[in-house]
């Protein structure tokens, strides 16, 4: 494939998507044929499994269990699969730039560090959905938790994920903060707590260096 994929992650409020469309206006400013996308969702389908996925009334009937965390598991695999068949491989190959709002960290950080499932499983599963594809290059964006979760509360709306404990956020932080270490030639780990316009020019001064 002659694309380039590249992902952001973070935890909630940490300003992904504010960044992803700042880096996509900038590269296409520059002429780079750019597809914005995010996980879960992306087509069609993965964003019925994203509504089910999210939906915070999900457990919330008397009498009814919440999500098991295999459920969420796989539901986010199926939702991936689905949006890698459809919109991020059609696009690589077609020489394209993708950027994604999370791909498979975010399925390690959320449902291995903060959930607590084998990580060595969601790896093995993670690999099957994702069909051979993986990021080139992974923004992380890293942001004191408790303004992170300040800010997404200030937006108003909220999901099932948003609505979690502090302890399962911090988990998922250091669930990302492990991967970081674990891989520092492709995840660059980016500091969110300063100003938007400061983050948005350390991330394109990044691009700019491994799309040259």
């Amino acid at each position: 494939m002659c694309g380039q994929f590249i992902t952001f992650e973070g935890g909630e409020g940490s300003g992904k998507s504010t960044q992803l469309a700042r880096l996509a206006d900038y590269l296409e400013k520059k002429g780079y044929p750019v597809v914005r996308t995010r996980e879960p969702g992306g087509t069609v389908l993965a964003d019925r499994i994203r509504a089910l996925i999210l939906d915070k009334t999900e457990g919330a009937t008397p009498g009814a269990a919440p999500m098991d965390p295999k459920t969420e598991l796989f539901l986010y695999l199926a939702s991936r699969a689905q949006h890698i068949a459809e919109v991020i491989r059609p696009a690589l190959e077609a020489g394209k730039i993708v950027l994604c709002d999370r791909f498979t960290d975010a399925t390690l950080a959320y449902q291995g560090a903060a959930r607590g499932l084998p990580k060595a499983e969601i790896e093995s599963m993670a690999r099957f959905a994702a069909q051979g594809i993986a990021p080139d290059h992974t923004f992380l964006l890293q942001m004191d938790v408790s303004k992170a979760l300040a800010r997404m509360k200030a937006r108003g709306a909220s999901n099932r994920l948003d609505e979690e404990a502090l302890q399962f956020h911090e988990a998922v932080q250091r669930g990302y903060t492990a991967l970081a270490q674990a891989e520092p030639k492709r995840i660059v780990v980016i500091n969110a707590n300063a100003p938007i316009p400061v983050v948005a020019a350390q991330i394109q001064e990044q691009a700019d260096a491994f799309l040259s």
